[in-house]
């Protein structure tokens, strides 16, 4: 695990648990993603307020947990310049292996015109920078659809994810974010992503109307755009400047 501050862990430990196993209920395949984006230091206040309204996804008796991720995209960095460009459908594509549990799975996120994400995945042993055929078998069937893949970037990060006691909506917040490829290393230092998954939005949720009281709003990012930015120089980003911005300004 990554470095954690002592006020965090003590905050998380205020919540109570709930395992993975009861958290299937909650899965939310299909759902509606939400975004925030805060300064570490803001966090612990921001758990204090809503820790009653929330239960945390504990495993083997952690509940702070590392995500390792390697993400795939073409030659020609389709699925970057999808989103950049704006494209309403889009695809991404990545191996995540949730380290304390060991488990691995090749995941695709698909996003629709309408806002709505679809997360498919199949569990894999181990990361496969070389996708195997049964993998790629995988990717077509889901996609419909043929990509020339390779491995373009590693991404790791610290994730608490909390569930909520009464509506069907999960919430995740992921600190320590860290890109890696062929030994450079970009690191987003103080920055928070929060992430509502719902199966709509739905403005009266407590860490909606939390963050809403302290002038914080929905703010549309991903970690993967802002990491392939800052691995390769050459990247197109004009759409992205506001958001880099505004990041740095979160987190100097």
């Amino acid at each position: 695990m990554l470095e954690i501050s002592n006020n965090l862990k003590k905050e998380i430990q205020n919540f109570s648990p709930i395992s993975l196993e009861e958290m299937d209920n909650v899965k939310l395949m299909k759902r509606t993603d939400t975004k925030f984006v805060i300064h570490e230091k803001d966090l612990v206040s921001v758990l204090k307020s809503i820790e009653d309204e929330y239960r945390v996804v504990e495993i083997k008796s952690n509940r702070i947990t590392t995500y390792s991720s390697l993400y795939f995209d073409t030659p020609e960095h389709k699925f970057y310049k999808d989103h950049h460009n704006g494209k309403n459908n889009r695809t991404k594509i990545r191996i995540r292996k949730y380290v304390e549990s060991d488990i691995c799975f090749l995941e695709i996120k698909q996003k629709d015109g309408k806002g709505n994400t679809t997360k498919t995945r199949t569990s894999i042993p181990d990361f496969e920078p070389n996708l195997l055929e049964k993998s790629l078998e995988f990717i077509q069937h889901t996609t419909q659809e043929t990509f020339e893949l390779k491995p373009i970037i590693w991404n790791q990060f610290n994730r608490v994810t909390l569930v909520n006691k009464t509506a069907k909506e999960r919430l995740t917040i992921d600190v320590n974010l860290s890109f890696k490829k062929n030994g450079t290393l970009k690191t987003y230092d103080n920055l928070v992503i929060i992430e509502l998954k719902q199966e709509r939005f739905n403005r009266s949720s407590p860490i909606v109307q939390q963050l809403k009281s302290k002038q914080i709003n929905p703010y549309s990012i991903s970690k993967y755009c802002i990491g392939m930015i800052g691995i390769y120089n050459e990247l197109k980003y004009n759409r992205f400047k506001e958001k880099l911005l505004k990041i740095n300004k979160i987190t100097a």
